[in-house]
């Protein structure tokens, strides 16, 4: 992991607030065991994308490709296949 001492092009917008669920929720897809639980994809009111799933951030962190860079503000997300797929048709194309 980097350091984030540079300005960066984009910053998340802490102000922002969920607008709608990208794909079907955890228990639509049986991958919680709880009424309420990750993972999930959400479209946040300014268009950006906040996804919920499991902190893989220090395993990972040895084996990134090259040019792949995770800062101390950044966390590195996984979440299953079937949370994508499901949310395709949902992610506008440009």
């Amino acid at each position: 992991m980097t350091d984030t001492h540079n300005v960066r092009p984009w910053e998340a917008d802490p102000t922002a607030t969920f607008a709608r669920r990208l794909g079907k929720s955890p228990q639509e897809l049986d991958k919680t065991l709880a009424k309420t639980g990750c993972p999930d994809i959400w479209e946040l009111s300014n268009g950006d994308v906040a996804v919920i799933g499991r902190d893989l951030t220090d395993i990972y962190a040895d084996r990134l490709p090259d040019g792949v860079n995770v800062v101390d503000d950044e966390r590195l997300v996984v979440v299953p296949r079937a949370t994508i797929v499901a949310a395709r048709r949902d992610i506008p194309h440009a």
